[in-house]
């Protein structure tokens, strides 16, 4: 599991630093990698201390700005800096990510949580994930017949 869930009421992006450290992108030959080339992420993480840890990192970010940081910048003329560089089309491909989050909101265990203990609820997520795989590679042998 990515780090540990966060309580419900409370903020995603202060566990970002946490779940960044977690990551593991792996090779086909050594150890995997822990920075990933490309971040995409939503209006919620679009904070000054989340670009500067991707820009130390050498991470690139495609992150939406929020309407009032934008007005912001807009209202310190000159001296608010140039805006973050943003790619719409790649923006999009956050799309398949959404959509698997939403089939594991399915299981209302999970979406609710209602274990209490990490190691639980990273066990409703797994088989979760398993029941939406086995279900997906029966459609796709279905449809292929």
């Amino acid at each position: 599991m990515l780090g540990t869930p966060t309580p419900g009421q409370r903020a995603d992006c202060t566990g970002f630093e946490q779940v960044m450290a977690a990551i593991r992108v792996p090779r086909r030959v050594g150890r995997p990698r822990t920075r990933p080339g490309h971040v995409l992420a939503d209006k919620a993480y679009s904070s000054k201390a989340i670009r500067a840890h991707l820009r130390r990192r050498g991470i690139r970010a495609t992150i939406p700005i929020k309407a009032d940081q934008a007005a912001n910048r807009r209202k310190k003329g000159s001296r608010g800096g140039r805006p973050p560089t943003f790619d719409r089309e790649r923006y999009k491909q956050r799309n398949t990510a959404e959509r698997a989050f939403n089939k594991l909101k399915q299981f209302r265990a999970v979406a609710t949580r209602y274990d209490k203990r990490d190691y639980m609820y990273q066990a409703t997520v797994d088989i979760a994930t398993m029941k939406i795989w086995l279900r997906d590679l029966i459609q796709d042998q279905r449809d292929t017949a």
